[in-house]
């Protein structure tokens, strides 16, 4: 089978299509027929290795979220059968890319795996699982806070992924969103559930103060600026510390894996209830193009690699 390796660490050039031993499925597996597979900035992060925990060396697989159908089922698994369309997410913080989803076939636990419904395609099921998580366990730790309702919350990055998903689940929550956009992607945002577009070049200092921010580019102290004296802010990776006088809490979102939630949240996009965002497919084959569209930014959407019909 086909698969793509970072065979050491590096930019994109370091991706290689190569021929790997088909994988089988032990004990609580199954061996996943991959038809997409999401590339997360976090998966060029790993091959240039900036991502926390990652690999102890190369070569490795990248790769989180995959939708595709069961090819082989293993010892005690009776989760799936043979031909069920599933998506998932591999936790990569676990595996380090042994496995990782960038293969035309990948063994994984069947507890990283939910059913996925007929309405959705393999596309957009891809996007799902590791933006999605991250918002919605994001968000509860903005809860913690016990807020009142109808509280403001500012999200960076509401155009992306993660931000994307917590606009909506924010204002489904009953949050007022003030989402920050990409110039060009006020519309979206604002059919995402927005109350309010802040512009990209904004002084988001000047935006406030809210009750929380959810920092999902992260941009760090220029977005926290924002946040009122013992309000809350959380960020998806490490930023720097507050003036503590101020009493804002601080929390960074590490994603983990939660099935039921996952199922949940898969469901709710089947169902027209939550909206994901697909800039462009790309064949497995092409991956380190893929990671080039990544670094050069401006996409409006994910980018999935396809494999097969």
């Amino acid at each position: 089978m086909l698969g793509v390796i970072a065979a050491a660490l590096g930019g994109p050039e370091v991706l290689q299509v190569t021929e790997l031993p088909e994988p089988q499925a032990g004990s609580g597996q199954v061996v996943v027929r991959v038809r997409a597979v999401c590339v997360h900035p976090a998966d060029v992060a790993a091959t240039t290795g900036e991502i926390p925990r990652g690999p102890d060396k190369p070569p490795f697989l990248p790769g989180w979220d995959i939708a595709g159908e069961v090819a082989a089922v293993g010892p005690d698994t009776a989760d799936f059968r043979v031909g069920d369309r599933v998506a998932g997410m591999i936790p990569w913080y676990q595996t380090r890319g042994a496995p990782g989803g960038y293969a035309e076939l990948v063994a994984v636990d069947a507890g990283w795996l939910v059913p996925l419904p007929d309405e959705l395609d393999f596309v957009p099921a891809a996007t799902v699982p590791l933006n999605a998580q991250t918002a919605h366990q994001g968000l509860a730790l903005v809860s913690r806070a016990m807020l009142p309702p109808g509280s403001s919350i500012l999200v960076t990055g509401a155009s992306g992924g993660v931000g994307g998903f917590v606009t909506q689940l924010a204002a489904q929550g009953g949050y007022r969103v003030l989402a920050q956009a990409c110039d060009g992607d006020e519309q979206w945002v604002r059919d995402l559930g927005a109350h309010e577009v802040i512009a990209r070049s904004a002084d988001l200092a000047a935006v406030g103060p809210v009750a929380a921010v959810f920092d999902a580019v992260p941009i760090g102290l220029a977005a926290a600026a924002a946040a009122e004296n013992r309000g809350v802010v959380v960020a998806t990776r490490p930023t720097p510390a507050l003036v503590p006088s101020r009493g804002v809490r601080q929390d960074m979102q590490l994603i983990h894996l939660d099935r039921e939630l996952l199922a949940d949240l898969v469901g709710q996009v089947a169902a027209g209830r939550l909206r994901t965002r697909v800039a462009a497919t790309m064949p497995l084959t092409e991956a380190a193009d893929a990671h080039r569209r990544v670094l050069a930014g401006g996409l409006r959407g994910k980018l999935v690699l396809t494999v097969g019909a």
